[in-house]
């Protein structure tokens, strides 16, 4: 994990990185999200709540495209976007995709921060907004050494997903963010 990442000093996300034990029993992971949208904008008082005040919109958006690409993704792979692992609820049909799209979600964050950062309004999530969140399934990513677009990636992570149920394989390939 890198020492900062959008201006986030990443000094106490690292520790609780390296203190977190199967079930979180400590909530480092909850420690680590607060902190971690605290920060992640510079904008003074946001917080991640879906009907929140903007940049909220935006990431609801990206996230819902996100989503979208994983669970294509998964039926792409012969799975089944419902049954999760983590993730369960009778009336979420996206349960696998929200468990897999979790790594990915960072491009989104970025695409977000780089709208932010432009200057440009963003309370009011236009057509342009939408647009440049539209650029996600096509950014690079660094999956198992190798560059390609995001929507390639999440096919190469669904396919490696189903080597693992079938047996074929114990390695689940995830991006490396740079």
């Amino acid at each position: 994990m890198p020492s900062e990442f959008l201006g986030i000093q990443f000094k106490y996300i690292n520790k609780w990185v390296d203190e977190v034990k199967s079930g979180d029993a400590e909530n480092h992971e909850s420690r680590a999200a607060v902190y971690y949208w605290k920060h992640i904008f510079g904008l003074d008082g946001f917080t991640r709540y879906a009907q929140g005040e903007p940049p909220n919109n935006l990431l609801n958006y990206g996230y819902a495209i996100l989503r979208a690409i994983t669970a294509r993704a998964l039926i792409g792979s012969g799975m089944l976007p419902t049954v999760g692992i983590f993730h369960r609820n009778k009336y979420n049909a996206f349960c696998l995709a929200d468990d897999i799209m979790e790594p990915y979600r960072i491009y989104v964050d970025v695409l977000v921060n780089e709208i932010i950062q432009s200057g440009d309004s963003y309370h009011d999530l236009d057509t342009e907004l939408k647009t440049q969140l539209l650029q996600l399934p096509v950014m690079d990513v660094n999956i198992d050494g190798k560059k390609s677009p995001l929507m390639v990636a999440m096919s190469r992570t669904t396919n490696s997903l189903h080597e693992c149920f079938m047996g074929i394989s114990r390695k689940l390939l995830y991006p490396i963010f740079e």
